[in-house]
């Protein structure tokens, strides 16, 4: 008796409720389609990522129609193998992870349309994009081109993760919706106030792990702050680039991550209160510990010293997280199983 698993699982530990595998098709990727098509998807409120191209293998495309090839009820008369090798075998497709609300498969599969792209209905990714249909492609003998698959349900979505991300390899994501990077600046570090400003997160039902000091380079703080950059029209007083590299580089600052329940970045956001330290409530991190004020920033032409930075909402901290611990840092990004009572900082 062999140790397969009667279940088919092909990676643990994944709630694939709330993942989809996203297949732009060979035609999507000939027509250069694959950025819209992911766009339009992210555009639904959807996070895509782990996006990579590859080249079909043939077991890949017979595992992908594996139900239609098995269908002993099948009435159409085409040799169904022949035209799957056709349209894949050696041809590049494009796949990324969608990740939602439970449900998700059933809202991806509603927004890409019908199979035939004749019959899909305007505002669909076929019905808007699609260039072929079902007769046309039975006459030529192949299959229909549209563009784009994502999987029906989450057994699906776990067997299409192992046939194109790779049997055995392990799903190194967090739920961003339940994460978030919390950065002591330069400021919390200078005045020693690093361990109260995590305790007081720590003691908002949130557990804070992998806690690290680093030495800002000037990238980190030009990528974290590339909306002070790009709007510095805002601040015609005030040289923004020098302001970051005075503020930012080379100085020490603290990361951690925070986990918690779906809603965690406006409760963090709330708790650590207005970016301005005069005008933030009692009871906040800026508002008790805070010490300077935008007047006197403005006076000065810096940046307000205000503390501390929890990500905006879950595409904030999947950036924030690149920005301050990097992708040779993945791993940390499993969350810990038991929640501590109090902070838990993880040496590296």
């Amino acid at each position: 008796m062999s140790g397969k698993p009667m279940n088919g699982a092909v990676v643990e530990g994944v709630d694939f409720e709330r993942w989809a595998v996203i297949l732009c098709k060979p035609d999507a990727v000939a027509r250069g389609l694959a950025n819209r098509i992911l766009g339009v998807i992210s555009d639904a409120g959807i996070a895509v990522s782990h996006r990579m191209d590859l080249v079909v293998q043939p077991w890949q495309a017979h595992v992908a129609y594996r139900d239609l090839l098995a269908d002993t009820g099948r009435r159409d008369p085409r040799d169904l193998a022949t035209y799957i090798d056709a349209a894949y075998a050696g041809q590049t497709v494009t796949v990324a992870l969608a990740h939602g609300e439970p449900g998700v498969h059933a809202r991806l599969r509603h927004l890409i349309g019908r199979t035939d792209p004749a019959r899909a209905v305007a505002g669909t990714i076929r019905g808007d994009l699609g260039d072929d249909s079902v007769a046309v492609a039975q006459a030529e003998r192949r299959l229909v081109r549209n563009l784009v698959h994502t999987s029906d349900d989450p057994a699906a979505a776990r067997c299409e993760y192992g046939t194109w991300y790779g049997p055995g390899r392990r799903l190194q994501v967090s739920d961003f919706d339940r994460c978030s990077v919390i950065l002591c600046k330069p400021d919390a570090v200078e005045r020693g106030l690093v361990d109260a400003v995590l305790e007081r997160i720590g003691v908002a039902d949130v557990t804070i792990a992998s806690r690290i000091d680093v030495i800002v380079q000037a990238w980190q703080a030009h990528v974290h702050y590339w909306d002070l950059l790009v709007d510095a029209d805002w601040f015609p007083d005030r040289d923004i680039p020098a302001c970051l590299d005075d503020a930012y580089a080379g100085k020490a600052v603290t990361v951690a991550l925070a986990y918690g329940k779906p809603g965690i970045h406006n409760r963090l956001r709330h708790l650590i209160g207005h970016f301005d330290p005069t005008r933030a409530a009692p009871g906040t991190i800026r508002g008790d510990l805070g010490s300077d004020s935008l007047d006197a920033a403005l006076s000065q032409k810096r940046l307000v010293h205000n503390l501390v930075h929890t990500s905006d909402d879950s595409d904030a901290a999947r950036r924030d997280f690149g920005t301050w611990f990097g992708a040779s840092h993945a791993a940390l990004l499993i969350p810990p199983k038991e929640v501590p009572d109090q902070v838990t900082p993880v040496e590296h």
